[in-house]
């Protein structure tokens, strides 16, 4: 499915999954705003990211499927605002900052998402042990964030599982599926048709609490990762149908 084009704000642009996201749904046309705290990162960010739609528009990489399979009617545009401007001028936010800052961030934004779909990709990681599943007070990052909005805000659980590693190189097909999870099937919808303008295939996985089972795989992935000697494993869901 192709969704109609979109203002996405991605929290945490700067970082690798946060701006992988936001250049490969820039190019599938979508306007991206990315939100930061740092101005001088984040302008930095935005310079090369509009640089690889540049070059990936005289390449035609992303034309005819090449952007991992996604449909391409042409580049939107980054840019960046403070975290609060980028999430009031966004029809779709997508949060991408590490666990810790996970809170304070929604807290900071929350008066700018009634009515919207916020995408949570956070993972409860606690360094040094990654690799380790280490879930919170009440067993998912993303349902307490859902509980701390109300129903106002439908959140949805996605892209936990997706490695930031090739997302930005516009010629790689990224191998894998995502797990939605949401209370709202018509927001874990439109989440579907967002990974489908990555060239992903969204997978319907049931309500946020489900979101557990999910950002508890991360950790798995992650000691597949470091035993393997890889850095971009993913996860396939089989006997599904193609659009999921």
């Amino acid at each position: 499915m192709e969704n109609e084009r979109k203002t996405i704000a991605v929290l945490g642009g700067t970082g690798a999954e946060g701006s992988g996201l936001a250049l490969r749904w820039a190019r599938a046309g979508h306007r991206i705003i990315l939100g930061s705290r740092n101005p001088e990162k984040a302008a930095a960010t935005v310079a090369e990211l509009n640089k690889a739609l540049v070059s990936g528009m005289a390449s035609g990489i992303g034309s005819g499927g090449g952007c991992g399979g996604a449909s391409v009617t042409g580049s939107g545009t980054v840019i960046w605002q403070d975290n609060k401007s980028a999430a009031e001028q966004a029809d779709i936010v997508m949060l991408t900052v590490p666990y810790a800052a996970q809170r304070a961030t929604v807290e900071e934004v929350a008066s700018a998402l009634s009515g919207k779909i916020l995408i949570d990709a956070t993972v409860p990681l606690v360094p040094p042990k990654v690799n380790r599943v280490q879930m919170p007070e009440g067993g998912s990052a993303v349902a307490a964030i859902q509980h701390l909005l109300g129903t106002s805000v439908r959140v949805v659980s996605a892209f936990q599982n997706v490695s930031a590693h090739h997302l930005k190189d516009l010629s790689h097909a990224v191998d894998c599926d995502v797990l939605i999870c949401g209370d709202d099937p018509e927001a874990r919808e439109v989440v579907v048709g967002l990974a489908a303008d990555l060239g992903l295939r969204g997978i319907h996985a049931g309500p946020i609490c489900n979101s557990a089972a999910v950002e508890a795989m991360t950790s798995v992935l992650i000691s597949i990762n470091m035993r393997y000697k890889t850095s971009a494993t993913g996860i396939r869901v089989t006997g599904v149908p193609a659009q999921g």
